[in-house]
């Protein structure tokens, strides 16, 4: 069987854990040469472990503007194009609206938004034609979530520029979509309680919203995202791909 992405490359950001990591493994399964980003030291060296020489491992921050030129750069040294992007670097932080500082929300925005931005930006004199572009938001984006107000209003962000840029980069043969996961399996929950109790209410809690009685898993994504970033779907041009198990359907 022909691999979907064979003598493809593909830049993973945020993919040193969790969905990005994954897809950086599905990326590798299915033929591609692959670089993933990460930003801190420990998040790196855990890639190289877990991907040895197959992938090429960047140290970057997501919000920092000049590093997403180094990003750039790098890839284009490593493999002097780039046919898939994988926007996936994010951070999420929750709280009731009168406990956040501006500090706080440039950071959302910067990582989330910004950098994204202007990654893509850097990106565009080596992205070959055709190219895929997807960007990981969140079904947050359509649901009233209490406490997810920046979160929320950074990936709708994303949403929109999905569009956006579709409209105005499909000309270069560049096609960009979304992907929306609901609930997914990944250590991000664990960092959002204060004790191991309080992790396992909320997951308890958010598990009883999903139809399908359970946390998704990073490969159920990755493997979306491997079809979104294929030739399978040459067709496929701003759309938005919701995989939460049907919880934004409630």
């Amino acid at each position: 069987m022909t691999s979907r992405l064979q003598n493809k490359t593909a830049l993973i950001t945020g993919g040193t854990s969790g969905i990005g990591l994954e897809t950086a493994r599905q990326f590798i399964a299915e033929g591609a040469r692959v670089a993933v980003t990460g930003s801190s030291a420990a998040g790196i060296e855990a890639a190289r472990a877990a991907l040895g020489d197959k992938a090429l491992v960047i140290q970057a921050d997501a919000g920092n503007i000049d590093g997403q030129k180094v990003v750039a750069d790098a890839e284009k040294n490593a493999f002097g194009h780039l046919d898939i992007l994988f926007v996936n670097a994010g951070v999420a932080e929750f709280g009731p609206l009168e406990q956040w500082s501006e500090a706080a929300f440039d950071k959302s925005v910067a990582i989330n938004v910004k950098g994204p931005f202007f990654l893509i930006q850097a990106l565009l004199p080596i992205l070959s034609k055709p190219a895929s572009i997807v960007l990981n938001t969140s079904i947050n984006a359509h649901i009233g979530m209490p406490n997810s107000s920046v979160y929320s209003l950074t990936k709708g962000a994303l949403l929109t520029l999905a569009k956006t840029l579709s409209g105005e980069l499909i000309g270069r043969g560049i096609r960009v979509n979304a992907v929306s996961p609901g609930p997914i399996a990944t250590p991000l929950y664990g960092k959002l309680a204060d004790s191991e109790a309080d992790a396992k209410a909320m997951a308890a809690g958010i598990q009883a919203q999903i139809p399908v009685g359970r946390f998704g898993d990073p490969s159920e994504v990755a493997k979306t995202i491997v079809f979104l970033a294929s030739d399978e779907a040459a067709y496929i041009v701003g759309s938005e791909l919701v995989i939460d198990g049907g919880m934004s359907n409630l």
